[in-house]
This record gives C-alpha cells, sequence and structure tokens, in this order.
C-alpha cells in the first residue's frame, strides 16, 4: 500500500535537486522551500520564470521541478516547447482523510478523451508505480452501473469504453478492472482510479481536495522522460509535492 511515510522516506533517501516556482506567493514557495531542505528530502532552487524552470530541468540542473504558484498556462506551454510534446497526462496523487492513498487520472480537462489515450496513462503509469516500487492495481471508472445501460446514450458509451478499457489493458498484462461508477469501492482495493475523461477526473479532484479538504501532494507528468510534479495554487504548502518530486526521481539518471 502507497503511503505518505513511503513517499519521504524515499525523498530523504535520494535528497535531489528540486526546483520550484515563484510566483505572487514568495512567502509560501520560500517557507516551502526551507522546510524541504530542513526535513532532508532535497536540495531546493527557485525560479520564477516557467522557461528558465524548464530549461534547467531539461539540462539537468535539476534532476525535479514542482510547479508551486507559476501560472499553469505559461509552465505548461514552457514544458511542450522544450521537450517536444503535444498533450501532457498527469496523475494527481491523492490521499483522502482516513484512507488509502491512490493515483487520480486522467486530471486535466483536455486529457484522456478516448481509450487510447487512457490507454497510454496506463501504460505510463505502471512505469510510475514501477519506479517506486509498487504494482500497480488500477480501477476504471464510468458513468454508471452495469445495470444502468439503456437509460442514457452517454452512460452507455462510457460504460462500453470502460469494458473495452478493462480487456485492452489486461490483454498487454495490467491489472486493470472497471469499477462501473462505484468510485467508493475503488478506492479501497485500487492505487490508480482512471476516471471516464479529463473533464470528469478533474470535477473529483477539486471535489475531493478543494472541498472535502484531501491532501494532494501533486500530478506527476507522465508522458516526459523527466520529473515535473503539476501543483494546485491553493494548496498551502508545497513541501510534501517536493517531497515526491524528490521521490520519483531514479538513482544515476
Amino acid at each position: 500500500m502507497l503511503a505518505p511515510e513511503q513517499i519521504f522516506m524515499r525523498a530523504r533517501d535520494n535528497r535531489a535537486r528540486v526546483g520550484i516556482g515563484l510566483g505572487n506567493d514568495a512567502s509560501k514557495v520560500k517557507g516551502t522551500a526551507l522546510s524541504a531542505m530542513k526535513k532532508g528530502y532535497a536540495e531546493v532552487i527557485i525560479f520564477d520564470s516557467p522557461d528558465e524552470m524548464v530549461k534547467a530541468l531539461a539540462k539537468g540542473e535539476v534532476q525535479a521541478a514542482v510547479r508551486g504558484d507559476l501560472s499553469a498556462n505559461e509552465t505548461m506551454v514552457a514544458i511542450k516547447r522544450q521537450f517536444g510534446l503535444e498533450h501532457i497526462l498527469r496523475a494527481a496523487l491523492m490521499q483522502p482523510k482516513g484512507g488509502k492513498m491512490f493515483f487520480l487520472a486522467p486530471v486535466g480537462v483536455d486529457e484522456g478523451g478516448d481509450i487510447e489515450s487512457k490507454m497510454e496513462i496506463i501504460r505510463l503509469s505502471a512505469k510510475l508505480f514501477a519506479s517506486i516500487g509498487e504494482e500497480m492495481q488500477a480501477g476504471v471508472l464510468s458513468g454508471g452501473r452495469l445495470g444502468d445501460m439503456g437509460r442514457s446514450e452517454e452512460v452507455d458509451r462510457t460504460i462500453r469504453e470502460g469494458l473495452e478499457l478493462e480487456a485492452v489493458a489486461k490483454r498487454e498484462g495490467y491489472a486493470v478492472e472497471h469499477c462501473q461508477i462505484l468510485i467508493e469501492d475503488a478506492v479501497r482495493t485500487k492505487n490508480l482510479i482512471i476516471a471516464p475523461n479529463g473533464m470528469t477526473g478533474n470535477i473529483i479532484f477539486r471535489t475531493m481536495h478543494l472541498v472535502d479538504g484531501c491532501v494532494s501532494m501533486g500530478a506527476p507528468i507522465l508522458n516526459m522522460d523527466r520529473i515535473f510534479v503539476d501543483t494546485s495554487r491553493a494548496k498551502r504548502c508545497y513541501t510534501d509535492s517536493i517531497a515526491l518530486a524528490s521521490a520519483l526521481v531514479v538513482k544515476g539518471k
């Protein structure tokens, strides 16, 4: 089972060089950097420009980066340009109150719009789990129970996609189960939750993190060969995000 202590222990073991973005809330970012270094999670370098931080990441001047409170749009544009990406796929690490941690994807409103995109998330997530010594157990969500088929064309479509995604993923050797609409059951046994699309995933993320107070360490970008953890500017502190970024660094790379 993935636990916060596991992330923090790996971060202290790695103590990677991690960049963090500084936007409007200088005191929060600087306090975060100091806290992370005091706890031994990372050597933290602060950047006030998305372009400069992303270039430093590409050159290996930092081993990982955290968006902090830099502009989301400007930072994603810089990443796409620097790393030649047509799209970005993220998985947010969630820690519900009293529950086990899991990754949630897709979480960007323009991510995971079809079966192939969600299969890409599953393939890349399997590599992420392997890098931290965990076996991926994925649960695919859809818009209803199997018994709801016929009530709505949209519900029917998401259920068919969920079943097809389960079948394709299993053929490729991944542990994936179609959990229907039963997210409350899926989060008890799965460490990766696949939402029907990015809009739904974003709503789940916002409901859990911004309404109910669920902790989210951040959302690693899956489809790039460097470690970049996206964050919400609504977070009170980015210390755990820095720890996650440091923990994901593979020694020797």
